[in-house]
């Protein structure tokens, strides 16, 4: 990872809503994710980079990230300055019916700094298509997160292992997987 790769590219926030906060989905790795998203934050509104979120906006009647449900808002200390787009979708990739390829490339975007949940949902799906689509693309091991889940033959997984293997499963072949401490390092 090189300064000039990391300097100036959009850090892009999937999903950092107060949905994600809801006991339904049951206990998470990262705790400190959002302290650590709250550090790269600062420090691109700092250096005046693009800050871009995106922001879940289910059709699912029962889900806590419909429109119009307090979990639908995003969260205070991750939430949008006056000025930073906000780019809604419907499914778990923020590029599917949003616009948001049209809007990098217009804006000569090459570099995503990406942080947000869940590891392996919406993060994967994303961090996926922006490899796919020649986007230099670094995901933020922890400033992201996941919950523990059952896996195909039943066994429960932590959420620890559903996040290694999500980021295992993407480094190397549609990003590179970073840490909070790398990027602002390299960013200087």
């Amino acid at each position: 990872m090189s300064a000039s790769s990391i300097r100036g590219s959009v850090l892009l926030l999937i999903d950092l809503q107060k949905a994600i906060d809801h006991p339904d989905w049951g206990i998470r790795n990262n705790p400190s994710a959002e302290s650590e998203i709250g550090r790269l934050l600062a420090h691109w509104r700092v250096e005046n980079w693009p800050v871009w979120h995106v922001r879940h906006d289910s059709v699912e009647p029962a889900s806590h990230y419909r429109p119009g449900q307090p979990g639908n808002d995003f969260k205070p200390e991750v939430a949008p300055s006056p000025g930073e787009p906000v780019i809604a979708k419907h499914t778990n990739n923020a590029f599917i019916g949003t616009g948001l390829e049209a809007r990098l490339r217009e804006g000569g975007h090459t570099g995503l700094v990406v942080v947000g949940v869940i590891t392996n949902n919406s993060v994967e799906t994303t961090v996926r298509m922006a490899g796919n689509l020649g986007f230099d693309t670094y995901l933020v091991a922890d400033g992201c997160f996941t919950f523990g889940r059952l896996d195909w033959d039943g066994r429960a997984r932590s959420a620890e292992e559903v996040h290694a293997m999500s980021l295992a499963n993407l480094h190397g072949e549609y990003c590179t997987v970073v840490s909070t401490a790398e990027v602002l390092h390299a960013s200087r």
